[in-house]
């Protein structure tokens, strides 16, 4: 064996040997040798085992190599610890110089390492330098069929990684590697890791070779189970050309129909249960494949289970095994038996031989030919009826396979092109542009000062001792309440703004709107606080945001006003206060409705009068081509339905359908209170519709405004501090005599809170304006209520 340095002497002079020969030092090298201890250039370094030879072999220096073993003596087949040799580092690395040098200066090919490995299994890699040095390898008699200590060959292991270097199969196996050599541990064969990895080509050559596609492992995996699990279509096509029994069970008792389902292979269910693996039978846990497909969600397979479920078993026409078999075969080999019979029987290229040279070339080639398949497709390919065998209309196979078997139904299926109408087909609607909504960064992002997103405002609470003071017990005057002295604050809560608008939180919306903050905050649906006060029927808070400015016409995603949301709930006393801050009556929602539509679905007769009167046109049209009669018909109630039909016949409709009729009443001829909506002409709005249809979706996408408080810029920041210097400095000259400020700032502040008499005074108010029900959790607001009433109705008429 390799001498390994072990003395101190002995290791610092193997070090200096190592580092002349990274260094080229020949002379010193020389010297070393000539000096030092016996065999030094033999000698391994103490850490790894590394001789001189196998550091100038990583190096790739062949001058070195040859120098060392033809001046310096060193023998080629030293290794290290591990028993590498310099002939496997440099396959290692893929040195092809330094591995020529090592050959022929003698190194032995069939040297094995510790594993067993031979100077092939480093020769495994995917590169054209590894092909190279294996050449020299095999050159040189490398055994190809040399097992390591696991029981693996060379070819074995590179049949698992097939995939990314076939060429290193190719060659193995064209030096004679045994393709159907098994491995101790598991039993599993070079076929078997060739149709795992993926690789068609290599699995194929290894069936050309004599591997057995049936044999199994010691789970009794076959070649098939391997490539179902992994999705290879392509390998299942050659295992089947060459006789592969797909209808194997392992020891769960799945086939590979089972193991393709859990995998979500769709296309190798259809493959096997067309070529005679049975998609029915159940495995050890009692689970069909289409059981796991539908436990794992697998549409697709599913789909082609139910398919193959049906057809397995049923005698069809040209879809016969033997036939199948002979077309999977072709389809593997079609290119080599086309190319031979061109070359031997048919240099003048007019695609016919006899049939005894076809059938020959089959059977050298390995195709399952038979008598019978002569007698079945001779007839079909002989065109002239003298014998001859048309061998390319052979290879398309469209005369001997149903079409459902052709591997042209296993390709991606085209779409066909769309927008061409069928005879007597209705011309489809357009449709209408449906905006997405989507908050702006700077509406999600927590602001400069860490607090929340600018939706959500500080909440108001009332810090203050509840043994003392109440709603019914309020200090007499703000110095009594002196409980911020001694009560713990609570801790600094935020609200939605819409949520506050809601709930009537009147007080933490006059803070956030002291703060800065806009009464124009939206949430993830458009919606500002004056929509929810709206809707919610809030008359405090919707006056307040209207004084404090809120706009009055806003919109929301589905293009709602606040007037349309207040005439949605039924309100009259906001749509009136609505009316008087400017609302616009003729606002169009993203469908074509205004707000009287919006009150004709409630069924609120006041307030469809109401508006009306206001000027309301009645000769309104949605974008669905509903006008104002089928509005009522399908939402009104029965008076509802009465009053619009007694004031506007539906033969006056049908006349002033387009014209812009308006309602009755005092302000019949009148605009609303913000001006005329828009046309709602049926030939304009699908034109409109149309155009918004043909946008793209980018131009779909809408960002809420982004409102913020107001920040003072710089400038303004420097005139501030510029004067309030210059204002002290003057004080302190004499220039202005300060008047003592003896105002008291009590630390805590008693928040207004009505009194018990005031709630339910506010109570009653309630009930009056929603009903005695509002009272009841089981409560509906109107149009909820109008809702289910057209249900019991609907339900009553049915029985």
């Amino acid at each position: 064996g390799m001498p390994i340095a072990r003395e101190r002497i002995d290791s610092l002079q193997i070090c200096k040997l190592i580092q002349c020969v990274r260094d080229r030092n020949r002379d010193q090298i020389r010297k070393l040798v000539a000096s030092g201890i016996p065999q030094l250039v033999n000698y391994g370094e103490p850490q790894d085992g590394e001789t001189p030879l196998i550091v100038a072999a990583k190096e790739n220096d062949e001058d070195m190599v040859e120098f060392l073993i033809k001046e310096m003596g060193a023998l080629p087949d030293f290794g290290d610890r591990g028993g590498v040799t310099p002939a496997m580092r440099a396959a290692e690395q893929g040195f092809v110089q330094a591995l020529e040098a090592l050959a022929k200066a003698g190194a032995d090919m069939k040297a094995r390492d510790s594993s067993g490995k031979n100077v092939l299994f480093y020769c495994i890699q995917p590169t054209e330098r590894h092909a190279q040095c294996m050449q020299v390898a095999l050159k040189h008699e490398a055994d190809v069929n040399s097992a390591a200590n696991d029981g693996r060959t060379a070819f074995f292991v590179a049949c698992e990684t097939a995939d990314k270097n076939p060429a290193c199969c190719r060659a193995l196996l064209a030096h004679g590697a045994n393709p159907d050599v098994v491995q101790r541990a598991s039993n599993r064969t070079p076929l078997m890791a060739a149709c795992a990895s993926g690789s068609a080509e290599v699995a194929l050559a290894a069936l050309m070779g004599g591997a057995d596609p049936n044999r199994v492992d010691k789970q009794s995996w076959t070649a098939a189970h391997y490539a179902a699990k992994g999705g290879h279509l392509s390998c299942l096509v050659a295992l089947s050309g060459y006789g592969a029994n797909f209808d194997a069970y392992d020891l769960r008792q799945c086939n590979p129909v089972h193991e393709a389902a859990a995998a979500d292979r769709a296309l190798c269910i259809k493959f096997l249960g067309q070529r005679g693996c049975n998609p029915k039978p159940k495995n050890a846990d009692g689970e069909t494949p289409r059981v796991i497909a539908k436990d794992k969600g697998f549409k697709e397979c599913l789909k082609e289970l139910r398919k193959v479920e049906k057809s397995y078993g049923r005698a069809g026409r040209n879809c016969e095994r033997w036939a199948l078999a002979l077309y999977d075969w072709t389809v593997v080999r079609g290119a080599d038996l086309q190319a031979r019979l061109q070359a031997e029987f048919d240099t003048s290229g007019s695609g016919q031989v006899t049939l005894e040279d076809a059938a020959q070339t089959m059977l050298a080639l390995g195709a399952p030919w038979t008598e019978d398949c002569a007698k079945k497709l001779g007839p079909l390919y002989d065109k002239a009826k003298n014998g001859s065998f048309d061998y390319r209309d052979f290879l398309l196979a469209k005369k001997y396979i149903n079409k459902l078997y052709l591997m042209s139904a296993y390709e991606p299926k085209e779409k066909k092109g769309k927008g061409k109408k069928g005879k007597g087909g209705r011309k489809k609607k357009a449709k209408y542009p449906f905006e997405i909504c989507v908050m702006p960064d700077e509406q999600m992002l927590r602001t400069a000062e860490g607090g929340p997103p600018i939706m959500f405002v500080p909440q108001v609470s009332n810090v203050t001792d509840a043994e003392r003071f109440d709603r019914d017990r309020p200090p007499a005057h703000p110095l009594q309440d002196d409980s911020a002295w001694y009560v713990a604050a609570p801790a600094h809560t935020f609200v939605n703004i819409n949520d506050a608008a809601k709930h009537g939180d009147l007080d933490s919306i006059k803070l956030a709107l002291q703060k800065g903050y806009s009464t124009e905050t939206r949430d993830r649906l458009f919606k500002t606080p004056l929509m929810v006060a709206a809707h919610y029927g809030n008359m405090e808070v919707a006056k307040f945001l209207l004084e404090a400015g809120a706009d009055v016409n806003a919109r929301d995603n589905f293009k709602w006003t606040p007037l349309h949301h207040a005439c949605h709930a039924g309100l009259i006393d906001m749509v009136e206060l609505l009316l008087k801050n400017g609302a616009n009556i003729e606002a169009v929602a993203l469908n074509g409705a205004t707000p009287l539509l919006r009150a004709i679905e409630t069924s609120n007769l006041n307030l469809v009068e109401f508006l009306l009167k206001q000027g309301a046109k009645a000769s309104i049209e949605t974008k669905t081509g509903e006008m104002i009669h089928e509005v009522v018909q399908i939402w009104g109630s029965a008076e509802v339905i009465d009053f619009i039909r007694t004031k506007f016949p539906i033969e006056a409709a049908k006349d002033g359908k387009g014209k812009g009729s308006k309602g009755g009443g005092k302000g019949g001829g009148k605009k609303g209170a913000a001006g005329g909506g828009k046309k709602s002409a049926k030939g304009k709005g699908s034109a409109k519709g149309s155009e918004g249809g043909a946008r793209r979706l980018a131009d779909s996408i809408v960002q809420a405004p982004a409102p913020a408080p107001r920040i003072e810029d710089e400038e303004e920041a420097h005139i501030r501090r510029k004067a309030r210097i210059l204002h002290d400095a003057n004080a302190l000259d004499g220039g202005y005599e300060e008047a003592e400020d003896v105002t008291a700032h009590p630390k805590g502040h008693w928040l207004e809170q009505p009194d018990t008499g005031s709630l339910l005074a506010s109570k009653s108010r309630y009930r009056q304006r929603f009903g005695w029900e509002s009272d009841f959790p089981d409560y509906r607001n109107p149009f909820q209520r109008n809702i289910w009433n057209k249900l019991e109705v609907e339900g009553a008429a049915e029985d």
